[in-house]
């Protein structure tokens, strides 16, 4: 197994990275009025002293972020029982980490390993949500790779070394009879890249989560989506549920807001349910906000983002991912997994 990057290293998970640089798009009468992000502070318009709870709410761009489109837009307009000023970065570590640790975040999005690992270093959040299943897809620029067996011997372009996608590529090629030091060729490259070389067809084979993979589909007809690797995972027989994303909680604002969690949680989940249930306009929102650069890449992407909305005991289930991570390296999720102390339960 190659040398793993400590939690440090790690940049977001196919989760924050995957959207190429913003493109700015006309506005419809179907879009609230263009706000900043990356990252920026999205306020009401209603005075505040009518809103519920301030909450200093961090999002990334990409999957995690798409489903909070609709809490975004309500809260704009002042619709929502808490008042949200949004952080929208592409970086946990530079973006959401530094500000969860002092405190200036009091929910954020994080890719599933990064909020173990914080959990375990610092014990200053726990685990509120799950809102991102698998979104890494293999695409090729021909027809040769139909299973993970068939990446025998080829050179594979990547990203995000030392997050949950390496530990994942690494145990599914490992699963499937492969060493990933010696069988394939993995090139680590930024997201830009990857998206750029594949698209422009000057590489046949990459690796890239939702909604970079769909923007390569988008702009260059003879790649395909050789393997999704949420079926993949499946396949292997592999324990527990490939689950990419979550958000989480400071440990000490959830003791003292308790109220205000559950209006985020029940705010959030109709969010990601209104985004899954209305595609289009949903679509207008997440490119209103910068989530995803096109709205008609963030269309195409929703189907295949696996959003969803776990909260409560059922949050546990993730305890069977954490243990392939771990073994994998344990450093990945800060060294051990999670205790039940991990997962915020309302009492």
């Amino acid at each position: 197994m190659k040398k793993l990057f400590s939690l440090t290293l790690a940049l977001a998970l196919a989760l924050g990275l995957t959207a190429c640089g913003p493109k700015e798009a006309p506005e419809t009468e179907t879009t609230p009025p263009a706000v900043e992000t990356t990252p920026a502070a999205v306020e009401s318009q209603a005075p505040e002293s009518e809103l519920g709870t301030n909450i200093n709410l961090g999002l990334l761009n990409g999957p995690t972020g798409m489903g909070a489109a609709k809490l975004l837009a309500d809260n704009e307009i002042g619709e929502t029982v808490n008042h949200y000023t949004v952080t929208l970065g592409s970086d946990p570590a530079n973006d959401i980490l530094p500000k969860l640790n002092n405190g200036e975040l009091d929910i954020a999005a994080l890719p599933t390993n990064v909020a173990a690992n914080l959990y375990n270093k610092t014990g200053k959040v726990q685990l509120l949500a799950l809102n991102t299943l698998g979104v890494l897809h293999i695409l090729e620029n021909g027809d040769t790779v139909n299973s993970l067996a068939d990446l025998n011997g080829k050179t594979l372009y990547a990203i995000n070394q030392g997050t949950n996608t390496e530990y994942v590529l690494d145990y599914l090629l490992t699963q499937n009879g492969l060493d990933p030091d010696a069988d394939v060729d993995i090139q680590w490259k930024t997201s830009e890249e990857v998206t750029s070389l594949m698209a422009s067809g000057e590489i046949d084979l990459c690796m890239l989560p939702v909604p970079a993979a769909t923007t390569v589909l988008m702009q260059n007809s003879d790649v395909r989506d050789a393997i999704d690797l949420s079926d993949a995972w499946t396949e292997s027989g592999a324990n527990g549920t490939f689950t990419m994303g979550c958000v989480v909680v400071r440990t000490e604002f959830a003791q003292e807001n308790p109220q205000a969690v559950q209006d985020f949680l029940t705010e959030y989940e109709a969010s990601i349910n209104y985004i899954k249930d209305n595609p289009e306009e949903g679509a207008a929102l997440i490119e209103q906000y910068g989530i995803v650069p096109k709205a008609a890449i963030a269309q195409a992407a929703i189907p295949q983002a696996n959003m969803i909305f776990v909260a409560g005991q059922d949050m546990k289930s993730i305890s069977s991912y954490y243990e392939v991570l771990f073994a994998a390296d344990p450093e990945s999720i800060g060294g051990s997994i999670p205790d039940d102390g991990f997962y915020y339960i309302a009492e």
